[in-house]
């Protein structure tokens, strides 16, 4: 990565993203160390990417194995089917600024980096509650796939999941 992209990330603010989160550390999150351990910032990724794509973008990953998901109380869901297609993780990665741990709360925050025909980068950041500074900006890509084959289709992304997905795209123009 180049020197000026790494101070640029250094600089995001919660309003680059347009997606939030806030997340409660827990004991078992830090490590021998006693900041939150690498798999964590992982775990954030996925809950963050998923949770806009059911709520925003139709996907449903519980139709898989259960075509009818309940709800906590036990109740039909809100969810859909949803799409016949999934996301799977080609790639990621992670700039570190500053260390978070047990008892942090994070304000996590999401947008679309890059957008193709079949594949959403995003853009998490990770602040301290309260605190103005970025403490890491991960990227983690996703290609949609169909879930029978697990190769892209020939029409790529599937429209409701592109049409959610543009809604968090920051425009190429914007200094960030």
């Amino acid at each position: 990565m180049a020197p000026q992209e790494y101070e640029s990330k250094k600089l995001r603010k919660r309003s680059n993203y347009g997606y939030h989160q806030l997340h409660q550390t827990r004991w078992f999150d830090n490590d021998m160390y006693a900041h939150l351990n690498n798999t964590v910032y992982t775990a954030l990724f996925d809950t963050i990417a998923n949770s806009y794509l059911i709520e925003h973008c139709g996907m449903n990953p519980f139709s898989v194995n259960n075509p009818t998901p309940k709800s906590s109380e036990g109740q039909p869901s809100n969810l859909s089917a949803g799409t016949d297609q999934i996301g799977l993780i080609v790639s990621t990665h992670c700039d570190f600024f500053a260390s978070v741990a047990f008892p942090d709360i994070l304000e996590v925050g999401l947008r679309v980096a890059k957008l193709g025909s079949s594949s959403v980068t995003w853009e998490i950041g990770v602040f301290r509650k309260g605190e103005e500074n970025v403490k890491m900006v991960g990227t983690y890509t996703h290609v949609f796939v169909l879930r029978e084959t697990m190769r892209v289709g020939k029409d790529g992304m599937a429209s409701n999941v592109r049409s959610g997905l543009q809604k968090l795209l920051n425009s190429p123009e914007a200094k960030l």
